[in-house]
């Protein structure tokens, strides 16, 4: 089953990460300031990305 990870950086900032069920990494959260602040980010996440659509985003090369 996949799972949030909370935990908290060297400077007192709480982060979140999705792991996926074979346990990589798929998702990582900015820093938030509290703890409750991370766990409302996961919360939004959640109810947010049920129905996301996906867009690709063309990429621009730049020539010299």
């Amino acid at each position: 089953m996949s799972k949030f990870e909370v935990y908290a950086d060297e400077v007192g900032g709480y982060h979140f990460r999705l792991r996926a069920r074979n346990g990589q990494i798929i998702a990582v959260s900015r820093s938030y300031k509290s703890k409750e602040g991370c766990l409302k980010g996961i919360q939004s996440v959640k109810s947010s990305a049920t129905g996301a659509r996906i867009v690709i985003l063309e990429e621009r090369l730049e020539t010299d």
